[in-house]
């Protein structure tokens, strides 16, 4: 466990069925609750915590904060790549990451219950795991730098296949980090946070057109945030009612638009910001808990 003063963040894995699922997490002895957070394409858990810069993490400020924090790579990457080829099926990823959860939380405390949130790709499991009976245990949601329509200037390329994508890397690097103005001169690009992706995340894009089913599904208080200068998704106030618009049975839906933020949101000189925006939305949902307004949280399997 971790000083919640000067919180640690440890690696470690959990074993699923086999399949080993590795993590970062910064634990707390009596956490108000558990964010358990899933990184976009491309990178692993490390975006929570960003390198070189410990007051741009997730994972420290929530801490600080009384959050334990988990950044699971998600199923796939990090020590699950190996067995990527078995993973294409959307319900198993949604199971092992469920399953995960309760082996990790089965012997911890996990205060008022589990907030999820995700980047990017990582949306496509967050909004799987909450459309999920289990999801209804969750206190909330919180799904960022994702939508249903790509940005006017980059749909040209972001729609026409891997191959296209490959020739059009340059505008690819502009639409994820912009000028680069927005982040440390030494995050862009995302060197420090790169990981291996696996193939089948090509063919979970599509999963926008299952966003509006899933989303109606989604029993919990949502919370959406996109970047003032995203540029991967269409922005803007439009963008974010057409997202909140399909949260039909949220109790609570909220949107947010981070100043100064591009698409990768937890790595910019914003990511405190956003982070603090998130946390206090987690803390909502903590309060709507404790009044017996919402679900009761979910216990862990052990094992």
């Amino acid at each position: 466990m971790t000083d919640d003063n000067h919180p640690d963040v440890v690696p470690g894995t959990v074993d699923v069925d086999g399949i080993s699922l590795s993590y970062r997490a910064s634990w707390v002895r009596q956490p108000r609750a558990v964010v358990l957070a899933l990184h976009g394409g491309g990178t692993d858990s490390a975006y929570f915590d960003c390198p070189g810069h410990p007051r741009l993490s997730l994972l420290r400020t929530g801490a600080a904060l009384g959050f334990t924090v988990v950044a699971l790579d998600r199923p796939g990457y990090g020590a699950s790549l190996p067995h990527a080829p078995r993973l294409t099926d959307p319900a198993r990823r949604v199971d092992l990451a469920h399953t995960a959860l309760d082996h990790l939380l089965a012997a911890r405390p996990a205060g008022t219950g589990v907030f999820l949130a995700a980047h990017s790709a990582g949306s496509e499991l967050a909004v799987r795991m909450a459309a999920d009976e289990r999801g209804r245990h969750l206190l909330g949601l919180e799904i960022a730098g994702t939508g249903r329509h790509h940005h006017p200037r980059s749909v040209g390329f972001l729609e026409q296949g891997d191959e296209h994508l490959r020739r059009a890397r340059a505008r690819l690097r502009e639409a994820l980090w912009g000028t680069g103005h927005l982040y440390p001169p030494d995050v862009v690009g995302g060197a420090g946070i790169a990981a291996a992706s696996p193939a089948y995340e090509s063919a979970a894009r599509g999963w926008r057109y299952e966003f509006p089913e899933l989303a109606a599904r989604v029993r919990v208080p949502v919370h959406f945030t996109l970047g003032e200068h995203e540029e991967v998704w269409s922005s803007g106030p439009a963008a974010l009612a057409d997202i909140a618009g399909l949260f039909t049975a949220a109790p609570r839906v909220r949107v947010d638009e981070q100043p100064d933020a591009g698409h990768n949101l937890s790595l910019g000189h914003s990511a405190r910001a956003y982070h603090l925006r998130v946390l206090s939305f987690a803390e909502e949902c903590a309060v709507t808990r404790e009044a017996g307004l919402a679900a009761p949280p979910r216990q862990g399997r052990a094992g």
